[in-house]
């Protein structure tokens, strides 16, 4: 599925195509003619063909009878319609912009098909808009699929790469890169089409992280069921939410102050421990240094088997495969990665002001 742009260029080029295609018969019905019917040299049926076509007023090459003189009429008007059928879609795609139409796609294709370890942001609705906004926030490379040309316009318009497609289908997972991406956000209107979405995007690549919006307490299992690494409910976290808003208001200032938006203070990342880049493996956060030579600050370590640490002590060990959850600024936190080494193919990037 396509822009309604896109689907007027594809028409054009296909009727541009089909003319062209048309026009080529027609100058090998008439070289066939002249040369198998009026018996000339088969240069010379050619010649006669393109100057009749061409209706340069040249004349006959050799004489013609009443039945060659009725098939040149006949030859002179086919190739009149063709090409003004041809002149008149060129001159339409050149009038509409549909020959820009066309660079644009290719541009459009050349970026999808070089990113690398970006995210799919499957829906644009008001759910996806808000992710979009995070996303671009935090700058990262994600690409928008949706099946409303609506929706895909206005993701373009606001600087978003957007695809049109349904996201329930491998060949459009596979034309945004699934097999490279990172990380997958399923936040369809319907739980159907973002299990759908969740199941095609694990058979595609085992790896991706697949995120999947779910309006239910049942849709939530099935989709972990499924094989959604997390599963979000925007009614049950939503209310969940205003409750703690309710009940604690200034933690919930706080949290939303380092989790969301471009212009906080404070941020939250996470670093994944890899023994053959780390220089900390084996040592204590006492022995590592973080807090001092970062001024980064360690909330939590989730080791290799599930297990949660929250607020580590000086005497926690760090070993291969802990996942370091910690709150800093910016700065902070890219020092904090300098001193963990490369060990995220993601660098820390300053956040950009979203639109």
């Amino acid at each position: 599925m396509y822009t309604t742009l896109e689907q007027k260029y594809r028409r054009i080029q296909k009727e541009l195509l089909g003319g062209t295609i048309a026009f080529a018969g027609v100058l090998l019905i008439g070289t066939l003619w002249y040369w198998l019917v009026e018996k000339w040299p088969w240069p010379d049926a050619a010649y006669m063909t393109v100057i009749t076509l061409a209706t340069v007023g040249f004349g006959e090459i050799y004489p013609l009878g009443d039945r060659g003189r009725l098939f040149t009429i006949a030859l002179i008007l086919m190739g009149l319609i063709n090409i003004g059928y041809i002149v008149n879609r060129f001159t339409e795609a050149l009038i509409q912009g549909y020959f820009q139409e066309g660079i644009r796609l290719r541009q459009k294709k050349r970026l999808i098909d070089s990113l690398s370890e970006h995210y799919i942001l499957c829906g644009f609705g008001r759910t996806g808009r808000q992710i979009a906004y995070e996303f671009k926030a935090e700058g990262i490379d994600f690409v928008t699929i949706d099946s409303d040309s609506e929706q895909i316009l206005e993701a373009q318009q606001l600087g978003y790469t957007a695809f049109q497609g349904d996201a329930t289908l491998d060949a459009t997972l596979l034309k945004v890169g699934v097999e490279k991406a990172v990380c997958l956000v399923a936040a369809l209107p319907s739980d159907a089409e973002n299990l759908y979405t969740v199941l095609s995007a694990k058979t595609l690549n085992p790896k991706v992280r697949a995120i999947a919006r779910a309006s239910t307490e049942e849709a939530v299992q099935k989709l972990q069921r499924g094989g959604a690494d997390a599963v979000v409910s925007p009614y049950i976290t939503g209310g969940r939410r205003m409750a703690a808003a309710a009940l604690r208001p200034q933690v919930m200032d706080f949290v939303d102050g380092i989790i969301a938006g471009a212009d906080r203070a404070f941020y939250l990342e996470e670093f994944l421990i890899d023994p053959e880049t780390c220089p900390c493996v084996g040592q204590s956060l006492r022995e590592a240094k973080l807090r001092s030579q970062s001024g980064a600050l360690v909330l939590a370590v989730r080791r290799a088997d599930g297990t949660l640490i929250g607020g580590p002590t000086a005497d926690t060990q760090l070993i291969p495969g802990d996942l370091l959850i910690c709150m800093g600024t910016a700065e902070q936190l890219r020092q904090l990665n300098q001193i963990l080494g490369p060990i995220r193919s993601k660098a820390l990037r300053r956040p950009k002001q979203a639109p």
